[in-house]
């Protein structure tokens, strides 16, 4: 069975990356093997890209450190989205449940970037940037929970199924994934 395994935290948050994917449109299916290191390499490339980001905020603390750390983490979720959906669904039985999760898990950590970058643009003077920091560990933190609810869900699709053996063969998942 798929198990996320815990996620490094930044600044009190999680993180997430993007890294791969194709030109799949909708209808286009994926072998389960290909699909799950997509995933899986999605996730471990933002997961870099934002921890970085949180690494440079902290070392800058500033407006200009915050705003740098918020368009890093955009532009990484961008990536993200575009390479999850580009993987199309996996040619399983469970396939298009699997789509739809990540479509899904797209759809929510784009709104919660636009969030943060909504708290960081409002943010001026020390208090506000501290408070627009806070906000932005938060949002982090939403994110993991919707990654790891998103993992559950693809478990629960196809338990002990192709899926399932496709995210323990994935050398992609090895990170992210316990026996």
């Amino acid at each position: 069975m798929v198990r996320l395994a815990a996620v490094p935290v930044v600044l009190g948050a999680v993180v997430l990356a993007a890294g791969c994917g194709g030109d799949k449109s909708t209808s286009d299916t994926t072998s389960p093997s290909e699909w799950a290191n997509g995933v899986c390499s999605a996730i471990n490339t933002w997961t870099g890209s934002v921890k970085s980001a949180g690494e440079s905020l902290k070392d800058s603390p500033s407006k200009d450190g915050l705003d740098s750390a918020a368009n890093d983490v955009k532009s990484a979720t961008d990536t993200f989205v575009s390479d999850l959906k580009d993987l199309g669904k996996p040619d399983t039985k469970a396939g298009q449940q699997a789509k739809t999760s990540i479509d899904q898990l797209s759809s929510d950590v784009d709104k919660d970037v636009q969030d943060m970058q909504s708290a960081v643009d409002e943010a001026s003077g020390v208090s506000g940037v501290l408070t627009a920091v806070s906000s932005v560990a938060a949002t982090l933190a939403t994110m993991n929970n919707q990654v790891k609810s998103t993992f559950s869900e693809l478990e629960q699709l196809d338990p002990a199924g192709e899926l399932d053996q496709a995210f323990q063969d994935a050398s992609a998942c090895s990170s992210l994934t316990a026996s």
